[in-house]
């Protein structure tokens, strides 16, 4: 149960982002911060000052600029096809577009004393290459970042956030802890194009290790080498994403089966939340287009529901009959969209062509 490109060369500013105050409202709890080992924040624009000038939230390169867009899906309902199951439970779907290969998480039954479940990153070269990225990743959620160098992986095993170097792997802390405590069992991840991560943290993966979070399961931002809360009000928040313009995060709650929206400011900070769209069938992973339209897997009816920015649903995309976990486009164009899908022990990996081109996580 997870309820849970080429980059354009990017400028090579590290910038320390300063951590603004969470408004009343957006987190049950005080919106202090906490250290982050490590997280690489390279800005795709600066002012002349060094202040971020609005980063987009689609990462550098992959939606062009000024581009119309029409329907993104071919009809109101689409199949996608299946490329190969028999995998324990996939998740994180994830574009290298340098290498032309999908990276995805494979986690397997718990085991040991603390029940944790041990996870594979497992490569896909199109068109029908299969082989292990990286053994023992501890991985769910994965995305890229800013930098296209270093995947940025959701890691229960450590119950943190990690980035695993795509050149030789080594791995590296994004997010340690908060306040000290240990997180739940971090879900899934989305990086902003100057950097600045955004991650969920339900109790999906906890197994049998102590709970230091008072129960609560919550959404953080780390940026400038700092862990700050984001809401700690949500049941079990799963997927997120972020809008191309950069100013909306969307959230899934699973066990509320809504998607929730924050404003985003020009530093990462984020407002107060409000519902997106009322969902069926509890929401998992999401992933954005590049004409701002959401789409968010159903881990109950199997179905990838498509929405508009406005929330309009837009259609509905099908893969396998049960366990739809995750998806993420890509392709050389990046409109191939992959969806991980399927039950225990037989899950799979499936694509579909669409009319837009979208985020590679």
């Amino acid at each position: 149960m997870s309820r849970r490109p080429s980059i354009a060369a990017l400028a090579g500013l590290c910038l320390a982002l300063s951590t603004a105050t969470i408004p009343t409202g957006a987190a049950a709890t005080p919106p202090e911060t906490s250290r982050a080992v490590h997280v690489s924040a390279h800005a795709a624009a600066t002012r002349a000052d060094g202040a971020l000038a609005n980063p987009p939230g689609a990462p550098s390169g992959v939606c062009p600029a000024g581009t119309a867009y029409g329907p993104p899906l071919p009809a109101s309902s689409v199949t996608a096809t299946k490329i190969q199951s028999g995998f324990s439970f996939l998740e994180g779907p994830l574009w290298v577009a340098d290498g032309g290969y999908l990276l995805f998480s494979d986690m397997a039954a718990g085991t040991g004393p603390y029940n944790v479940q041990p996870s594979t990153i497992r490569r896909f070269t199109p068109p029908a290459t299969f082989d292990t990225f990286l053994a023992n990743a501890g991985s769910n959620g994965l995305a890229l970042s800013a930098d296209a160098q270093q995947v940025i992986a959701a890691t229960h095993d450590q119950r943190n956030v990690s980035a695993y170097r795509l050149s030789d792997s080594a791995r590296s802390t994004v997010a340690a802890n908060y306040q000290g405590r240990a997180f739940n069992s971090p879900n899934d991840v989305a990086v902003r194009s100057d950097g600045v991560v955004y991650f969920t943290d339900p109790n999906f993966q906890r197994g049998n290790r102590p709970d230091q979070m008072s129960g609560r399961t919550s959404v953080f931002r780390v940026s400038g080498n700092q862990v700050t809360l984001v809401d700690d009000r949500l049941r079990q928040p799963n997927g997120l994403a972020l809008s191309p313009d950069g100013t909306t995060l969307y959230v899934g709650a699973y066990s509320e089966n809504k998607i929730y929206k924050y404003a985003v400011q020009p530093d990462g900070s984020t407002g107060a939340r409000s519902v997106f769209v009322n969902y069926v069938g509890g929401p998992d992973g999401g992933t954005i287009d590049c004409a701002g339209n959401v789409y968010w897997a159903s881990g109950s009816d199997s179905l990838i529901h498509v929405y508009s920015p406005a929330g309009t649903q837009l259609g509905t995309i099908r893969s396998g009959t049960t366990g739809t976990t995750n998806v993420a486009f890509g392709g050389p164009d990046r409109q191939t969209l992959y969806v991980t899908s399927g039950p225990r022990n037989d899950s799979g990996l499936y694509s579909v062509r669409l009319n837009i081109p979208g985020y590679p996580y």
